[in-house]
């Protein structure tokens, strides 16, 4: 059952619109290195496609009606879009569930130090990672700064041609003979990964004078003081821009594709729908690359919360019938799979396996070994998908992430599955998964939007 490559199908009328996509989705994850980001951007692009915000409508008693457009954030972390169908609530909702989170390292809350006349921030990885991948690539921050006057400074150095940009260094190769004994895990640290910020030390200071000078330009430059970072989110990511990738230009490089390219193309496809039948939501939550956990994971209560309200202001709720609501519920948890990389093939099972332009990928079941953590779609779900991808000629592929007994992985969709709805993990085929550059085929972004865009129109 091998699946058609599906650059070979394509008109020049789907080109354009594949390469209109993949530009503005280029132009997403240039914006939108941290959650926060990604929020503003899609409240931005809801906005105008005529979203409303949920908290204003809440404040004006306005009542929910066939058609309206709603968005609600949480804590600016996680977004909802709900677009009202002509269906009862009751009946269920059509959901593309996404991630807006990506590996990275994230400052600690007391970083700044100096030794040996060099400045360091003082780093935690957050997400699975390999730590060598981060040594020595320029890097930039991105993040907030929350004053105790309640004043919050958005910080982004690294980005502008004229910024700085900070990296983690390396040992150099000539006295590397016992690092390079050691195994992979093992070669960095987590300990050492620690941005280099500063060694100019300030005048007529002798101790910690490098580390000063640090402070005044952050004094100077963002009225930050040292004990500000105590209440900080800055992120450190790879600095420069989201590029095509490949001779033929076929492919796009970048941060941030775990899991941004599922949430843009749904959130895309989301805000692009006519009148629908059955309520559509989009759903892009925080917190997935370490388990789904805390308020803005999928884990916290805000979209069983919102929910709930929406169903209340259409003059629908009851906690029955949110029950009801949401066990009738049909979802898409969007979040990449592992693409074949022929370097690596013996990773791979090659019959199951997802690869390069051959369209959005269904993976029944994620988990690992003996699919532990897994949701595992059940065969009627997939029977209903496959129907409505070939009414709407989409591309489609199915995968597991690797050999049974080497790897695999876990998304949202156990989490939602808990409600009793239909969930499975559908999303697009990426190389260098997790690395500080991620891959993916242009014909596998334009394929998982159509996808998207026909599971909440017919599901």
């Amino acid at each position: 059952m091998e699946r058609r490559n599906a650059w070979k199908d394509y008109d020049k009328k789907e080109i354009k619109e594949l390469e209109k996509l993949c530009k503005e989705y280029r132009k997403f994850l240039d914006s939108g290195k941290t959650e926060r980001e990604c929020v503003k951007v899609i409240v931005d692009m809801a906005k105008k496609a005529g979203y409303e915000d949920l908290e204003e409508l809440k404040k004006s008693g306005r009542k929910l009606k066939t058609g309206d457009k709603i968005y609600a954030v949480n804590m600016k972390k996680a977004i909802a879009l709900f677009q009202i169908g002509k269906a009862p609530l009751i009946e269920g909702l059509n959901i593309l569930g996404a991630h807006i989170d990506s590996p990275r390292m994230d400052v600690k809350q007391n970083p700044l130090y100096e030794d040996t006349e060099l400045a360091y921030l003082d780093t935690h990885y957050y997400g699975g990672i390999k730590k060598y991948q981060w040594v020595t690539l320029p890097l930039a921050i991105h993040g907030v700064v929350a004053k105790k006057d309640g004043q919050v400074l958005d910080i982004v150095i690294g980005e502008d041609e004229k910024d700085p940009v900070f990296c983690v260094t390396d040992l150099l190769i000539h006295l590397a003979g016992e690092q390079m004994d050691k195994k992979a895990a093992k070669v960095v640290e987590g300990e050492q990964l620690d941005i280099l910020v500063g060694s100019r030390p300030l005048p007529k200071e002798e101790k910690d004078a490098v580390k000063k000078m640090v402070l005044s330009l952050l004094k100077k430059k963002y009225d930050m003081e040292e004990e500000d970072f105590l209440s900080a989110e800055l992120e450190i990511v790879p600095a420069g821009k989201a590029r095509n990738a490949g001779i033929d230009e076929s492919m796009i490089i970048s941060y941030g594709q775990d899991d941004r390219v599922c949430a843009y193309t749904s959130a895309a496809a989301m805000l692009e729908m006519g009148p629908v039948e059955r309520t559509a939501c989009c759903l892009l939550v925080d917190k997935e690359e370490i388990g789904s956990v805390g308020a803005t994971g999928m884990q916290s209560k805000f979209f069983e919360n919102t929910v709930a309200q929406i169903m209340d202001m259409a003059g629908q709720y009851s906690e029955l019938k949110l029950k009801q609501c949401l066990a009738s519920s049909y979802m898409l948890s969007s979040d990449v799979s592992a693409a074949f990389d022929p370097g690596f093939a013996s990773s791979f099972e090659k019959k199951n396996v997802a690869y390069f332009g051959r369209g959005v990928v269904f993976n029944k079941f994620t988990g690992s070994r003996g699919k532990s953590g897994s949701n595992d779609a059940n065969a009627e779900y997939m029977g209903k998908l496959r129907k409505i991808m070939d009414d709407h000629k989409v591309a489609f592929q199915t995968a597991e992430l690797g050999k049974v007994d080497i790897g695999g992985g876990g998304t949202i969709a156990y989490i939602l599955s808990l409600y009793g709805m239909n969930v499975i993990d559908s999303g697009v085929a990426v190389l260098n998964m997790h690395a500080p550059w991620e891959i993916t085929s242009k014909a596998d972004v334009y394929e998982a939007y159509k996808a998207y865009k026909a599971f909440l129109e017919d599901a």
